[in-house]
């Protein structure tokens, strides 16, 4: 749409998100990954959020459905707000205390609150949250691409136990190293 200016992707977008939300959108704003199991993996609403925060900047806000589309936004983003940790981070299951933080998911959504907080679509009331985030990503990750916490690969489960269970992983990891480059991106374009 941004390319062409045609009318119709912008309409397929606004019609994806309506898909995806009927699918795994929970009563409580965060999405389970899969239908199989309410279970909110840490990266099933990480990716959300940053798609909803890549798409709003390349939607015009003249355009029908961006009102919708940041509507969506800001209620995903309230959703997962109270779920940072005191360490700021986000976990492997965002509503399950007892699941590792994990540091992929943590920079993707810090990286989605950055991104509204610069565009106007968050006040500024929720750089708090991305200032912890940002400690804590650098805090578990190096110099050399080593990183603390990045959960493994992860198909669609069928019940919260098998998303506990999946491996915390510790050392490289190209996930975890592209979306921290992405979180450290957006922090470098802070006033």
């Amino acid at each position: 749409g941004k390319l062409t200016g045609e009318q119709k992707y912008f309409d397929l977008a606004l019609r994806h998100i309506h898909f995806l939300e009927n699918l795994v959108l929970r009563d409580d704003g965060l999405y389970r990954h899969s239908p199989l199991t309410d279970a909110a993996w840490g990266r099933g609403n990480a990716f959300p959020a940053l798609g909803m925060a890549l798409t709003l900047s390349d939607f015009p806000e003249d355009q029908a459905g961006f009102a919708e589309l940041l509507s969506i936004y800001q209620s995903h983003i309230n959703a997962l707000v109270p779920y940072q940790d005191l360490d700021g981070m986000w976990h492997e299951v965002i509503d399950y205390p007892g699941s590792f933080a994990e540091i992929s998911a943590t920079a993707m959504i810090a990286t989605a609150i950055r991104r509204g907080i610069s565009r106007g679509w968050l006040d500024e009331s929720y750089q708090p949250l991305v200032d912890r985030a940002w400690r804590a990503v650098q805090m578990r990750s190096s110099a050399e691409g080593f990183f603390v916490n990045v959960c493994e690969s992860t198909n669609k489960q069928d019940s919260l136990d098998a998303y506990l269970n999946r491996e915390a992983l510790l050392g490289p990891d190209d996930r975890a190293g592209g979306m921290l480059m992405m979180f450290a991106t957006e922090m470098a374009e802070l006033p």
